[in-house]
């Protein structure tokens, strides 16, 4: 990526690079360590292995997912997160707290509806 593609606003380079909520469940999973194609399409529930592939491509075309293919018969490669890919860690970290909250917030408030 060009410095000059990246946008001003640095939370929307951000989201730039998050792109969506597939590479967001990606990286999540990669943050425990490397992972296979198969077990990457297990653990991100829904995704097409057409959706994981070209989403996978675009992560290590953006330097946050290293993708390393071992010699061998059948073919193995594995995915992990580069130190760039890495440092999301942060982000994903506060992104489920903020889940969390906003779970609790949901049920509290129809609690409160029952209640009335």
């Amino acid at each position: 990526m060009n410095s000059k593609d990246l946008p001003k606003c640095p939370v929307e380079t951000t989201l730039k690079m998050l792109g969506c909520r597939w590479k967001v469940l990606i990286i999540r999973e990669l943050l425990t360590g490397t992972k296979r194609f198969c077990e990457l399409k297990k653990a991100v529930g829904g995704i097409t292995q057409k959706v994981l592939t070209t989403k996978l491509r675009d992560m290590e075309a953006l330097g946050l997912v290293e993708r390393k293919v071992y010699d061998q018969i059948p073919p193995k490669v594995e995915y992990s997160l580069t130190d760039i890919g890495y440092s999301l860690k942060e982000v994903i970290d506060a992104m489920s707290v903020w889940g969390k909250d906003y779970k609790k917030y949901v049920k509290l408030v129809e609690k409160m509806k029952t209640n009335q």
